[in-house]
């Protein structure tokens, strides 16, 4: 799913593309899609483009008379840029033909997850709003304020939309890496020096991935936006050695996610369960990684 540093440079690309044109129509081609009924979706056509926001993980494009179009990508959800008009195929969700190009919202797979709401005014945008703060805005006491709030694990703790806004899977597995602490270490049993480091880890990681994608996509359209990034220390990278200290780099799958980690640097070389391996091993699952191997 693409997260903060990711929607950031779509936001950027779109601002160089959309800012100031006129939205001429927009053709949906899944019935899943639109989430909203009213105002109708055609209410958007003729409108001119004044601003872009991120929203969580939401893109948040403001037209004249306060209307909004409010893009969720979800986990395979992607946007095209094409100068001049667009041809819909069976990968295409919508089109959003401007003056001077067409944004075209694929998705991969065959769960349609992504989501379009047409939404009036600033005030009902803030109603998508799931209330999580955004980390840039947080001195060290409100960060730790907000993850002492409720007693959670780490990684859920950064990944809860209600805490924290714009972090998910794949950039919280980078942070909890760059601060060396543990995905199941609990939010209120951390020291005053670990919260230190984690909220320094968070920022920057972020600004960091960032400033990566940013040079990466120069003055093109971001056409490869993926949860696994080249460079990534532990996202993705399931038996690869660690960068820092060379490790196999482990894993605890549950659903359709996954969180890599370090067992050496973050869990002090001990290895956590997977829930449907340590089920099937039982007292032969290995407890540290030198017993892995």
């Amino acid at each position: 799913m693409p997260e903060l540093p990711d929607i950031t440079i779509y936001i950027e690309a779109l601002e160089k593309r959309i800012l100031n044109h006129k939205l001429k129509r927009i053709r949906i081609s899944s019935p899943f899609l639109l989430r909203t009924a009213s105002p109708p979706v055609q209410s958007a056509e003729g409108k001119r483009v004044v601003g872009l926001r991120r929203l969580g993980k939401r893109i948040c494009i403001g037209l004249e008379d306060d209307l909004w179009l409010v893009l969720h990508l979800m986990i395979a959800g992607r946007l095209h840029w094409k100068d001049g008009p667009l041809k819909l195929s069976k990968v295409h969700l919508a089109a959003f033909e401007f003056d001077n190009g067409s944004l075209a919202l694929t998705e991969a797979g065959t769960q349609k997850r992504a989501s379009l709401h047409v939404i009036e005014t600033e005030a009902g945008l803030n109603d998508l709003d799931p209330g999580g703060r955004e980390v840039f805005d947080l001195s060290l006491n409100e960060f730790s304020e907000i993850l002492r709030a409720e007693n959670h694990t780490l990684k859920r703790a950064l990944t809860d939309p209600r805490a924290l806004s714009g972090i998910g899977n794949a950039y919280s597995d980078e942070i909890l890496w760059q601060a060396q602490l543990s995905p199941i270490a609990l939010t209120q049993k951390l020291s005053e020096e670990e919260l230190k480091r984690l909220f320094e880890a968070t920022k920057d990681s972020l600004n960091e991935w960032v400033e990566r994608l940013r040079a990466e996509t120069g003055q093109k359209f971001p056409e490869k936006v993926t949860a696994f990034r080249q460079g990534m220390a532990v996202h993705g990278r399931y038996r690869e050695p660690c960068p820092r200290c060379g490790s196999k780099v482990q894993r605890i799958r549950y659903a359709t996610n996954e969180t890599n980690y370090c067992p050496t640097c973050q869990t002090g070389g001990r290895l956590l369960a997977d829930r449907a391996l340590s089920r099937l091993l039982r007292e032969n699952w290995p407890k540290t990684a030198e017993e892995l191997g």
